[in-house]
């Protein structure tokens, strides 16, 4: 009977492969692969020297100096080019580019990405344990080395929100039992963690015991709560909001994984490096999100690389952080460096500021070339997950809130991302409250079967003014449908829309639908392809533009699917009412006081 051949990283312990790899490095026998021509960026001294690279299966045979050998099945021409490991994520979200594994993984593997570390947690907090099965079984057998971790934060706010599962300590550990499973994905309940409380501290602990990684977030946290929030365990942070915060991160000894979906920090991320004099090895990269659109313009990690260099971040700096630093993070020693005895995950680069890969080796295995892929992935059927949005149509009176009397003092949510608390008085009309003025409605309304789901409505201030609305079903973290706007009736038939749709996104003005993106599976993602996702969700971008006018940092369209994240410091919309992590409350209705 033949023996499955072990996962990763054991898989490379392989007594033939090593032998065989041994033999070809000293001249005994042929590699299978060797690449020529190509100036290897080393990961460790930064020199950019000529190199030959031997390849036996999925292993880094021999580095050696160029025209030395020629015994080879198969050799390739990196014409010039800059040869480096493949770049590692050490931190996303595949439902934030709205597509399958399959489709991300074809995106960003022609672009020179082979590992990326991925926390499911929509789906598991749409589907629960079923949701990370799905992505254990959907990203197997890829080109794409995905590091599968177990979600943290299901839901992300326990008691504040309601969720389509509910992940305890238990159900953590039982996950970490798997060898698919790579840690424990980030730990955003910073409250409870820096408390001690039983719930997330059991959470945190699974991981330790099982010995595998423990993934932060740790937005804002400074002092005594980084300090306890460390001690905990939790070993990293991606939350990153100023050059000074990254210097206390890199002085308390955090793993930094610098992210990309904040692009108006890193020119300051850069600056502080900089004037550092050298990259601390704790940095590491990631994406963090990418929308679909993004993903087609720019890429993945490559990204996030090239932008740091333009920034004026050395490539040598870049680079190391998206590879060894990566992959030392991750506890891979087989990754991150191109060397003897390492995995064959190797790109070339035809230069070192576009970053236009014109091959791509994953696991000593040729996927693509010139930017495009050797070969398509194979889908995984989603089944099920194509029924997750269980609600009723719903009316614009659903979108009021209810009160007697003639005045009222309501709650209001002000200010986008770093939320506080404010007041405002207001009319009651006919039993319904009068909007306080220059207010956006906010509502959220539970989706997945497991409670009420009458829609709970909130006022939101600072949000510009709106001429239309918004509804998605993409909603950090417990991804209940959630919708914004400035009246009921324009709010009304943008969430049927997405009812309709089994889930999505759609803007609505004027009594009609604008745009409707459909994102059936999970209502978090499409098995279309990619450039029809993004040409979709490049049409809802170019609509809500008319809908509402930004005004960036934080008041920008990605703002939305962060507005309901409870775990966050300060109040947020749930499906359950106005809920606030730091002191507990959650108010029904925004309703404080009845004046008159």
């Amino acid at each position: 009977m033949k023996k499955s051949r072990p996962m990763e990283p054991l898989d490379i312990a392989d007594a033939d492969l090593r032998l065989r790899a041994v033999a070809a490095a000293r001249g005994a026998a042929p590699f299978d692969t060797l690449i020529v021509n190509g100036i290897l960026v080393d990961m460790v001294t930064g020199e950019h020297r000529p190199a030959d690279i031997g390849l036996v299966g999925p292993l880094i045979a021999s580095v050696h100096a160029p025209d030395t050998r020629a015994d080879a099945s198969e050799i390739l021409d990196a014409k010039g080019g800059f040869v480096t490991p493949g770049l590692i994520d050490t931190h996303m979200h595949v439902e934030s580019s709205m597509v399958t594994p399959a489709t991300y993984a074809d995106a960003v593997v022609a672009r020179g990405v082979t590992t990326v570390v991925w926390d499911p947690h929509e789906f598991g907090n749409v589907h629960g344990v079923s949701g990370v099965d799905f992505a254990i079984r959907a990203s197997r057998g890829l080109p794409l080395r995905f590091v599968v971790l177990a979600p943290s934060c299901v839901p992300s706010a326990p008691g504040l929100e309601g969720a389509g599962a509910d992940f305890d300590a238990t159900t953590v550990s039982s996950l970490l039992g798997r060898d698919e499973i790579g840690g424990v994905a980030e730990v955003m309940n910073m409250r409870d963690i820096i408390e001690g409380k039983p719930r997330m501290s059991g959470i945190v602990n699974a991981g330790l015991a099982a010995g595998k990684l423990v993934c932060g977030h740790a937005r804002s946290l400074a002092g005594r709560d980084l300090q306890a929030f460390m001690a905990a365990g939790v070993a990293s942070d991606h939350e990153l909001t100023s050059g000074a915060d990254l210097m206390e991160k890199l002085r308390a000894g955090l793993a930094i994984e610098m992210r990309g979906s904040h692009d108006h920090l890193l020119p300051e991320f850069v600056e502080t490096l900089n004037a550092l004099g050298h990259l601390p090895q704790t940095v590491t990269l990631c994406t963090d999100d990418v929308f679909p659109d993004d993903l087609v313009k720019g890429g993945g990690l490559d990204d996030v690389v090239r932008r740091l260099v333009r920034y004026g971040m050395k490539p040598e700096w870049a680079l190391q952080a998206a590879t060894l630093n990566g992959a030392r993070r991750l506890g891979r020693e087989d990754l991150g460096l191109i060397a003897a005895g390492r995995r064959a995950d190797i790109v070339v680069f035809a230069e070192l500021t576009r970053l236009e890969a014109t091959l791509v080796v994953a696991n000593g295995v040729i996927v693509a070339k010139n930017s495009a892929m050797q070969q398509q992935s194979p889908q995984t059927d989603a089944g099920e997950f194509q029924a997750s949005v269980k609600l009723q149509p719903l009316l614009p009176d659903d979108f009021r809130v209810r009160s007697s009397g003639s005045r009222v003092r309501v709650a209001t949510i002000d200010k986008p991302r770093f939320t506080h608390w404010g007041e405002a008085e207001t009319d009651v009309v006919d039993g319904f409250v009068t909007p306080p003025e220059g207010a956006t409605l906010i509502a959220v309304a539970h989706r997945h079967g497991l409670g009420d789901p009458a829609p709970r409505v909130g006022y939101l201030r600072h949000w510009g003014t709106w001429k239309g609305a918004f509804a998605t079903t993409v909603a950090h973290d417990s991804h209940n449908l959630t919708v914004f706007g400035g009246n009921p009736h324009d709010i009304a038939i943008a969430a049927n829309a997405v009812i309709t749709a089994g889930g999505g996104m759609a803007v609505a003005a004027g009594g009609k639908v604008l745009v409707l993106l459909p994102l059936p599976v999970s209502g978090l993602v499409s098995e279309a392809r990619l450039d029809a996702v993004a040409d979709g969700f490049a049409a809802l971008r170019e609509a809500m533009d008319k809908v509402v006018e930004w005004q960036p940092p934080y008041l920008v369209f990605k703002a939305c699917f962060g507005a309901t994240l409870a775990c966050n410091a300060g109040p947020h919309q749930t499906d359950r009412g106005i809920a606030d992590v730091t002191t507990g409350i959650v108010l029904a209705s925004p309703v404080l006081d009845i004046i008159a």
